[in-house]
């Protein structure tokens, strides 16, 4: 599966601007934002979680982070808003339509400068 997704990524934003996170694949960290605990109410101990992956996310050095599920999304996107890391998080979905040239305008707030023009 992890293949699959790598193909689709590296597809979209080109080869050339694909960073893989290290550890990888069935090793990655787990963001700390799922199975509930987004809504927890707990968000400095989700904060505290996070770190490893907000650590293993800043040493890529990439504008963008791409999340396919919204827990890791939602969970990703406050990690870089809270420690003022700097990255952008984008869903997966949200490349494939700004690819294909249907992602609509209301749907670009989130994206950063470099993205939020492209196919209009």
């Amino acid at each position: 599966m992890a293949e699959d997704l790598r193909f689709v990524v590296k597809s979209v934003v080109g080869e050339e601007n694909f960073i893989d996170m290290v550890p990888n694949r069935s090793n990655n960290y787990c963001c700390g934002g799922g199975g509930g605990y987004l809504q927890s109410g707990y968000n400095e101990a989700r904060y505290h979680y996070g770190q490893l992956k907000l650590n293993q996310i800043i040493k890529t050095g990439a504008l963008y982070c791409i999340a396919p599920c919204h827990n890791c999304h939602s969970q990703i996107h406050d990690l870089s808003e809270h420690f003022e890391a700097g990255y952008h998080t984008v869903h997966l979905w949200t490349l494939i339509c700004l690819s294909l040239g249907c992602l609509g305008e209301n749907e670009r707030s989130y994206l950063g400068p470099e993205l939020a023009e492209l196919g209009l």
